[in-house]
């Protein structure tokens, strides 16, 4: 399966939460892959805390394979084990049963880059031979109308491609200013059903297979709010109808909406995993958020959950 993380907005928590759905998936048992198709700021190394990749590879990544021809004697970019490669130590210390959890960087200094056949071509083979040997790979894409989301909605439509199971998240904020930048993104003029129609997507299949995720959402009734004066948390009930409404309006709401991530301290402060450790015996991060996690990997690896929505 092929899975592609979009957002309208930087900051909107889309490639932390990816990262987390991958890594919660692996610990499901899955083999899984995350491609940091994020060409302007390739940085999961980060999230993934791979010291030597925290901005990309300086060769041999996404960019190089995608545009650079001497990478055709390669066959593939740069892979790295999480497992192994991560220096943090609950990291390598793959817990037995799980999958395989790769990561594909991209080119450090790489930047965005512009229609071309080669990649396009390029692309299509990469996504072929990682559904053969994944059972899901994450492509976390660049922010906005980018030529990262124009690439993967023409690769998906190559004949190639055309059995291949993809599914799309869009990642928002729970704000007025994300909400409607979310729809716009999947919507609007020049957006990915617009994008993907021009190149030769089904629209109502396509649309079919988006939906949308809510992250740093806050619970007026969550204990961590407890320390709230009741003025403030009728306000942030109150906020939270409006923007309730404002969602159905701009058909983002729960009918298309995949799941919410709760805001959390550290997704906020310190963008990384979030293991088990972290929240049962160093207490830094709340249960909620995991089970959101698990909550958002089991929904994608099921036809029947995601169908139901």
């Amino acid at each position: 399966m092929l899975v592609f993380a979009a957002s309208d907005k930087g900051g909107t928590g889309r490639s932390v939460t990816s990262c987390n759905v991958v890594y919660r998936s692996a610990l499901s048992g899955s083999d899984v892959c995350y491609l940091d198709f994020d060409f302007g700021s390739p940085t999961a190394g980060s999230i993934f805390q791979i010291n030597d990749v925290t901005r990309g590879v300086r060769r041999g990544g996404l960019h190089s394979y995608l545009l650079e021809p001497d990478t055709q004697t390669t066959g593939e970019p740069h892979r790295i084990d999480v497992w192994t490669q991560s220096s943090r130590a609950s990291l390598r210390q793959r817990p037995p049963g799980s999958g395989k959890l790769m990561l594909f960087p991209g080119d450090q200094d790489g930047g965005e880059f512009g229609p071309d056949k080669e990649a396009l071509r390029r692309c299509v083979h990469l996504l072929q031979a990682l559904d053969e040997e994944f059972d899901m790979c994450l492509v976390d894409l660049s922010a906005g109308r980018s030529y990262a989301t124009q690439l993967v909605l023409e690769a998906t439509a190559d004949p190639a491609l055309r059995g291949v199971a993809a599914r799309w998240l869009v990642f928002h904020r729970w704000t007025r200013q994300h909400i409607p930048a979310a729809a716009g993104l999947v919507y609007g003029r020049d957006g990915i059903l617009d994008v993907g129609l021009r190149a030769g997507h089904d629209r109502d299949e396509l649309q079919s297979a988006i939906k949308f995720v809510r992250t740093a959402v806050v619970d007026p009734d969550s204990i961590e709010l407890s320390g709230l004066r009741p003025a403030q948390v009728a306000w942030l009930r109150d906020c939270d109808q409006d923007l309730g409404r404002l969602a159905a309006i701009h058909q983002v709401g729960r009918r298309a909406m995949l799941g919410e991530v709760p805001f959390d301290p550290v997704l906020q402060w310190r963008e990384q995993l979030i293991s088990d450790n972290d929240v049962v015996a160093r207490d830094i991060a709340n249960n909620a958020t995991v089970d959101a996690f698990d909550d958002l990997a089991r929904k994608l690896a099921t036809d029947e959950e995601w169908d139901s929505l």
